[in-house]
C-alpha cells in the first residue's frame, strides 16, 4: 500500500515489502525474454541484476513517443498482471480533482463534513484536517499498517491463517484513531495509509457509489484499462500473472519463502488494493500528465508538491503524485506500490513522452529505483538510499 518510507516508520515493520538485503535465489532462473534493444540495454541489465540478487522474476515496460519494449528476467511473463499497492493512490487523488472540478466537492473542505465523527480519537480531530491534506500526506492522521496489532495479523505469519478476512474501511480507521496523530495538520508530512483509506471514504460519500466504481467510471473505461481491477473482496489473480513470494517476516535471516498470490485485498481498500499490468500503468501515468484526465487547474494543483520530509531528500508530493529528480538530472512522476509479495513502480516524464512500470514479484529485495535509474538515465548506478517504491504495503 506505501509507495515510500514514512518519516516515523522503518522499513523493519513489514514483512510484506521490498527491505533491505540478499534474498535465496532458489527461485531465480534465466531470463525470458529475448535480448534488449540496444536503447534499453541497461534497463534490462537492472531487471537481470535484481533476478541475480534473489527477486523470483521482474518485468518492466517502458514508452517513449510510440516506441515500446518489453523486458523481463527471472520467472515472468511480459504480459503479467500484478497488485501494485500504493500506486492506487494516484487513481483515487484523480477522482477526487474529478469531483472538484464538477463541484461536486473541494479539496479544502474538511473531512468532518464529508464523515461525520470519523476521525475523532487520541487528538484526532477531522474538523480540522482537509480533503487535500489527506491526498498530500499532511494531515499527521496515524498509518493503521504502523499499528503492531494489524502488522502481526496482515503482514506477519498469522497471514497465512487470515489472508481470506474482509476488512472494512471502518475497521482500518478505527485502528488508527487508537494511537495519537503523528503530528497536527499542516504543520509537517508523514506517510499515511489511513489518508487514503479516508479518501476512498470520501468518494463513496460524495458520489453515493464505492470508490472502486468511481475509478472503473472515470479512469479504466474511458482509458480502455483492460487489465486494471478494482477486486474489492476477490482473492484470486487474473491471468496472466506469477506466483507472488514473501517470507513473512522481519527477519533478515529467515529463508522460508510463501507463496502470497492470494489475499483478500481489503485489507489494503483504497490505499492500495488494486491489480494492473505495465501497460495500463503507463496508459495511466501518461494520459493524466498530458491532461486528458483532469482539467488544467486541477494537474496543477495535483503536481503542486510538499517536501517528502528529510528521509527523502530532494522527493516532492502532490495529491497522489510524486516528483523525484534522478541522478542525470532528468525528473520522474508518479508512484510506488509495494504489497505481499510485490514491488511496484510507474512513472513518466513531466511531458508524459518517456514511461517505465516495472514490477517485482517479491517483497523482501530487490532495487527498483536502479531499473528507472537505468531506463531514464542510460544507467544502473548504486542504490540510492531511499527508492521511490516502498516499504510499506
Amino acid at each position: 500500500m506505501s509507495a515510500i518510507r514514512s518519516a516515523r516508520t522503518a522499513r523493519t515493520v513489514l514483512a510484506a515489502t521490498v527491505v533491505a538485503g540478499l534474498a535465496a535465489t532458489a527461485f531465480a532462473s534465466p531470463a525470458l525474454a529475448a535480448p534488449a534493444k540496444s536503447d534499453h540495454r541497461a534497463t534490462q541489465q537492472a531487471l537481470d541484476a535484481a533476478v541475480a540478487g534473489g527477486v523470483p522474476g521482474a518485468v518492466a515496460q517502458a514508452r517513449s513517443g510510440r516506441s515500446g519494449w518489453t523486458g523481463t528476467a527471472g520467472e515472468r511473463g511480459g504480459q503479467d498482471r500484478y497488485r501494485v499497492g500504493s500506486i492506487t493512490k494516484t487513481f483515487v487523488a484523480t477522482v477526487l480533482l474529478q469531483l472538484q472540478a464538477e463541484g461536486r466537492l473541494d479539496l479544502d473542505d474538511s473531512v468532518e463534513k464529508w464523515l461525520p465523527g470519523v476521525v475523532r480519537g487520541n487528538g484526532h480531530d477531522g474538523r480540522e484536517i482537509t480533503v487535500r491534506q489527506l491526498l498530500n500526506h499532511t494531515s499527521g492522521v496515524y498509518s493503521v499498517t504502523s499499528d503492531r496489532g494489524f502488522q502481526e495479523k496482515v503482514f506477519g505469519p498469522e497471514f497465512l491463517e487470515r489472508r481470506y478476512d474482509t476488512w472494512t474501511p471502518q475497521q482500518l480507521v478505527a485502528i488508527a484513531m487508537t494511537h495519537k496523530p503523528d503530528f497536527a495538520p499542516g504543520t509537517s508530512w508523514n506517510y499515511s495509509n489511513t489518508n487514503y483509506v479516508l479518501a476512498g471514504m470520501v468518494i463513496e460519500k460524495a458520489t453515493g457509489r464505492p470508490y472502486g466504481k468511481e475509478v472503473q467510471r472515470r479512469i479504466i473505461k474511458p482509458l480502455k484499462l483492460r487489465a486494471t481491477t478494482v477486486p474489492g473482496t476477490t482473492v484470486t489473480m487474473p491471468k496472466p500473472s506469477s506466483p507472488a513470494y514473501s517470507k513473512l517476516s522481519i527477519d533478515p535471516n529467515a529463508t522460508t519463502i510463501h507463496d502470497v498470490s492470494e489475499l483478500n485485498p481489503s485489507l489494503a481498500y483504497a490505499a492500495g488494493e488494486m491489480i494492473s499490468d505495465s501497460n495500463d500503468l503507463q496508459t495511466f501515468y501518461r494520459a493524466l500528465l498530458k491532461g486528458r484526465l483532469l482539467p488544467k487547474a486541477e494537474l496543477r494543483e495535483m503536481t503542486d508538491t510538499v517536501a517528502a520530509g528529510p528521509e527523502l531528500p530532494g522527493v516532492g508530493y502532490g495529491l497522489g503524485l510524486m516528483r523525484q529528480k534522478l541522478s542525470c538530472g532528468k525528473e520522474a512522476w508518479g508512484h510506488g506500490g509495494g504489497i505481499h509479495g510485490s514491488a511496484s513502480q510507474a512513472v513518466a516524464t513531466r511531458n508524459g513522452e518517456h514511461s517505465l512500470a516495472m514490477n517485482f514479484n517479491s517483497d523482501w529485495t530487490g532495487d527498483s529505483q536502479a531499473v528507472l535509474e537505468a531506463e531514464f538515465c542510460g544507467t544502473a548506478p548504486k542504490p540510492a538510499k531511499q527508492p521511490l517504491s516502498a516499504p510499506l504495503p
